[in-house]
């Protein structure tokens, strides 16, 4: 699907924007630096003695280009009438001392914070986009996920063993993309194979896991600011079903042996489906019938139209959280989006949980012990993975409400129409097409859901990301 950008044009808006965003990143109660104890001991980290030498093995990654701090690398191979898939993680538990100055510091985050002015790491840089980063040539620790597909892209088995790999490429999104479009030899020929098939067996399961657009404020050489707003590409959701294959396969591992940390949501209630239904009436591409997976998978990449269904969609997927357990396993552990349970195992490197569930994983896989400090803080991962979550909502929609606030400052004064989406009480959920922007807003007289009102932009405070507008009868105030 095309980009959709829009464009804030050199002036006090885009002077006002600047200073906004920097003021969100100073207003996140959450460290920017580390100590010096942390510095000092990412330096001396050292990585235990690996199982397997598999430097033989051509890993390449896939990432955004640019991108640093690389958690996941691939091999993809035929095998008989089936797949072989390995899929390497930095080896992040090899590097951290439990209850030491990193630990301790990545704990308090719990997560790489993304402003528009740049990341706030999990980890020292040090170790997070150099020593324990999957960088190319360069001789890498790391949990290597080995599995066996059969024709159909089911996991006949599977197995995880700590490697010392060697990268060969670094790979991005775009040029990897256009590269399995031309038709090049690429070390990526199978993804969309076997991204395809995997992509089937969702569907087969009843899921629908979402891969929301991006959206990225992205600052210009001439001091200007953007919003980029773009559908991932094919490559990028075939590349997202290994890391689920490889969640699915790590909750497996933790519910067998029970103990283990898990991501879970509940299915979507009747009220968030009929909320969203409304949406994609207001927004042109109604969802009529089926499934709402079924409904998901069939929109038109190319449609401009499918970014702000997709982003309205992100509200059926409400209520994710994390369940620990040690000794039984909870009755309910499906995530409903994926249609099976399901862990974070895949991003060491930025989200903390990821390197308990990657430790328990290990340790059953080699037929040990669960460490005595994974068991020790299972209890405070979901606290303090809910707080870096919020910290992280926090910050994009902070970042989204300054954004359109500044893309609608040209018009203020302006008649804009919008879309009556949900009503509650005396509040309404209004859609406005171009931009496409949702807000809360007071009810207009009279107004259901369906109804198109004509409201006229009052007010844009950019430095709160807020604006008004008034309509016939009574202002209505977004965000």
């Amino acid at each position: 699907m095309p980009q959709r950008r829009s464009h804030i044009a050199p002036s006090a808006v885009e002077s006002e924007l600047a200073a906004a965003l920097a003021a969100l990143r100073e207003d996140l109660d959450t460290p920017t630096e580390f100590s010096p104890e942390a510095m000092a001991e990412s330096e001396a980290a050292t990585a235990p003695e690996p199982d397997l030498d598999l430097r033989d093995v051509p890993f390449v990654t896939l990432d955004p280009l640019g991108a640093k701090d690389l958690d996941q690398a691939m091999h993809l191979a035929r095998s008989g009438s089936g797949f072989e898939v390995r899929y390497a993680i930095a080896d992040v538990p090899a590097f951290i001392t439990p209850g030491g100055a990193v630990d301790a510091a990545a704990r308090e985050r719990g997560q790489t914070l993304y402003a528009a002015d740049g990341s706030i790491p999990l980890h020292p840089r040090v170790l997070s986009e150099d020593r324990a980063s999957l960088l190319p040539e360069q001789d890498r620790p790391a949990l290597v996920w080995t599995f066996e597909l059969d024709e159909a892209g089911v996991v006949s088995e599977f197995r995880l063993e700590r490697a010392l790999i060697r990268s060969r490429a670094q790979l991005d999104y775009e040029s990897a993309q256009q590269a399995l479009d031309r038709g090049d030899e690429s070390p990526l020929a199978l993804l969309p194979v076997i991204g395809g098939l995997r992509q089937e067996l969702e569907a087969q399961r009843g899921g629908a896991s979402l891969n929301l657009p991006d959206s990225e404020v992205v600052q210009r050489d001439d001091g200007t600011y953007d919003i980029d707003r773009r559908h991932p590409l094919p490559l990028e959701d075939w590349n997202a079903q290994l890391s689920l294959m490889t969640g699915m396969a790590a909750a497996s591992l933790m519910v067998e042996a029970k103990v283990g940390v898990l991501r879970t949501m509940p299915e979507p209630d009747e009220k968030a489906f009929r909320a969203f239904r409304l949406q994609t009436v207001a927004l042109g591409r109604p969802w009529k019938d089926g499934e709402y997976g079924e409904y998901l998978r069939s929109l038109d990449r190319d449609d401009p139209l499918t970014q702000p269904v997709l982003e309205a969609a992100a509200s059926l997927f409400r209520g994710a959280g994390y369940v620990t357990f040690d000794g039984s396993v909870p009755a309910d552990i499906e995530q409903a989006a994926i249609a099976a349970p399901y862990a974070h195992a895949t991003a060491p490197l930025r989200r903390l949980v990821d390197r308990w569930a990657l430790a328990i994983c290990l340790a059953v896989s080699r037929g040990e012990e669960v460490p005595a400090w994974v068991r020790e803080s299972l209890e405070e991962l979901p606290a303090l993975m809910q707080a870096s979550g919020q910290r992280a909502s926090r910050l994009s929609a902070d970042t989204v409400n300054r954004v359109e606030a500044a893309l609608l400052a040209p018009l203020v004064g302006s008649t804009i129409e919008a879309t009556v989406i949900e009503v509650r009480e005396n509040r309404a959920t209004i859609q406005i097409a171009d931009p496409a922007v949702t807000a809360s807003a007071p009810l207009p007289a009279g107004a259901k859901p369906g109804d198109t009102v004509s409201v006229r932009l009052v007010r844009s405070d950019i430095g709160k990301g807020e604006v008004e507008f008034a309509g016939a009868d009574a202002p209505v105030t977004g965000r």
